[in-house]
């Protein structure tokens, strides 16, 4: 009688163990794409970084995250070719004051990485912002920013200042947003 309730005891406790086992929910060969976290000045949709597999580790036009040394924070390449000719392209543009200038704040280091925002500048006005880079180091993190940039780019054309709502779960992302846009704003002279 022992024998048959220690054996039925270990089998539950197998049984138990085994089906609370988490396992992972994505498998290798499964791809994870971007979302689209911004806007161009001419509408167009900001190409975002590749799909990548749960095993990649960087990305095409990233930049390591100061915290983490390995990950890889990727930013939209095409965005990040255009900030660093952004002081030529608006100097060259200065002959015509209602030309598009684009104007790229300082990459701000927060909990889980980096955040740089750039904002296109119409006539004085602020007709566009999109980030340069942004924490997207796991898919927590891809979660929260493809939710939370989105809406702090269309605040900051609506409120046409740094003065705008924080997003509830992403505080740190809208914090380093924020305090990049108010660089931008200050090298926009606005």
């Amino acid at each position: 009688m022992r024998r048959i309730t220690l054996w039925a005891l270990s089998t539950l406790t197998t049984l138990v163990l085994l089906f609370s086992y988490h396992t992972s929910t994505s498998s290798k060969g499964s791809t994870v794409a971007a979302p689209v976290i911004g806007q161009a000045a001419n509408g167009a949709a900001v190409p975002t970084p590749s799909a990548t597999t749960p095993s990649d580790t960087s990305t095409t036009g990233s930049s390591t995250s100061g915290t983490s040394g390995a990950a890889a924070t990727p930013t939209p390449s095409a965005s990040a070719s255009s900030s660093s000719s952004s002081s030529s392209s608006s100097s060259s543009s200065s002959s015509s004051s209602s030309a598009a200038k684009t104007y790229a704040g300082d990459a701000i280091g927060t909990r889980y990485g980096d955040v740089q925002v750039q904002i296109t500048v119409k006539s004085g006005k602020i007709t566009a912002a999109q980030v340069l880079q942004v924490p997207w180091n796991d898919n927590r993190d891809q979660e929260i920013n493809s939710y939370a940039v989105p809406v702090l780019n269309s605040e900051v054309v609506q409120a046409q200042s740094a003065n705008i709502d924080m997003v509830s779960g992403a505080t740190y992302t809208s914090d380093g947003y924020i305090q990049s846009l108010q660089s931008a704003i200050d090298q926009a002279h606005l």
